[in-house]
């Protein structure tokens, strides 16, 4: 149980720290974990500002100064790198906006030693502002690539007897890394920037053979905000196409690409309603660039060499129907069904 743990805490980047470290180091430092914890964080586009804060709110931090900002992934992963240089059978990923009860840590560190075969495992993560509502019981996908939160904005009373305890992508604002694990599947995908890199390692963990699971026991309070920038819907709609190209086998491309078509006007009208045609445009854009799909190519090469099971068990955990509750928008409502059928078919076709 005493082993030596790794906290890799998200980016720092402009007001990010300012903002949230201190509670999130506070509550680090209250941890009953009776191991020894190294705390690592990445400081994106750093400045002599910036690190004179960092070095105020969190001294016992090891910093990792990248003088520009290459996103969420590549933060992440150049912090997760810096752990695997030390001696940690653990690393333990924080959003920077999140608070840990007080036992997190030791029930995540308690409920893996005793599944072994679990590669990475979710704390339930809650609304800091309203502790009883759930932020996110691991994350689900829909066979577009979207991706949401299961149990977002539910009483934890009502259905903590409900709660399965297998997931499709744990949330990246707490994610327990196996690291024995992370040499088969890889760290963040650093093309996606922002959004989706948790879809992607999960999806990658399930491919090889992994397991990614919640752990109710250990308890992560998110500072969460649906930010609706412009920038984020254009990241949110690349990165899930990304993900459905790199992760589906051929055939199964093929048999969803009359609802992929669909889905591309659909979204056309939603980015027209929304101010962000522009963006969409870029999207398809990308799309387009020999780069992409060099990129797209080298990882489903990867995707190739790492998978030990079918597209058939993968749709089996995937949903037919999109679920956001931040989105009510009537034309969702009409195409879910739609959506969810033909998908049935699409699982019952699908045999590879």
């Amino acid at each position: 149980m005493n082993k030596k743990i790794a906290i890799v805490i998200s980016p720092n980047w402009h007001d990010y720290a300012e903002k949230y470290l201190h509670e999130c180091m506070k509550s680090i430092r209250e941890q009953d974990y009776n191991g020894e914890i190294k705390i690592y964080l990445s400081d994106n586009e750093t400045s002599p500002e910036s690190y004179k804060l960092l070095r105020k709110l969190a001294p016992e931090v090891e910093l990792i100064l990248n003088t520009a900002n290459d996103g969420f992934a590549k933060g992440c992963n150049d912090a997760i790198r810096q752990a695997l240089q030390e001696n940690t059978e653990y690393i333990f990923l924080v959003n920077m906006d999140t608070v840990l009860d007080k036992s997190c840590l030791s029930n995540l560190i308690k409920y893996a030693d005793k599944n072994q075969s679990k590669t990475l495992v979710q704390p339930r993560i809650m609304l800091w502002d309203q502790k009883d509502i759930v932020n996110s019981l691991g994350n689900n996908t829909h066979f577009l690539g979207f991706g949401f939160c299961h149990g977002y904005n539910e009483k934890w009373d009502n259905i903590k007897d409900d709660v399965k305890e297998e997931i499709f992508y744990p949330s990246g604002a707490g994610i327990l890394f196996r690291v024995s694990e992370l040499n088969k599947i890889g760290l963040f995908d650093e093309e996606l920037w922002m959004y989706n890199e948790d879809q992607d390692i999960g999806w990658k963990t399930w491919l090889s053979g992994g397991e990614c699971v919640v752990a109710t026991e250990a308890v992560l309070y998110h500072k969460y905000e649906f930010a609706k920038s412009i920038k984020q819907y254009y990241y949110m709609d690349r990165n899930r196409i990304i993900e459905i190209i790199k992760n589906y086998k051929i055939g199964t491309l093929i048999l969803i690409l009359p609802a992929l078509i669909v889905m591309e006007f659909g979204l056309i009208l939603f980015s027209l309603k929304g101010g962000w045609l522009k963006e969409k445009l870029n999207v398809w854009k990308y799309f387009l660039m020999p780069s992409t799909w060099k990129y797209l190519l080298r990882e489903r090469k990867r995707t190739r060499e790492i998978r030990v099971i079918k597209d058939s068990e993968i749709l089996s955990m995937i949903s037919g129907k999109i679920w956001y509750q931040e989105i009510d928008d009537w034309k969702l409502k009409v195409i879910n069904p739609f959506l969810n059928l033909y998908f049935k078919v699409v699982k019952i076709i699908v045999f590879w």
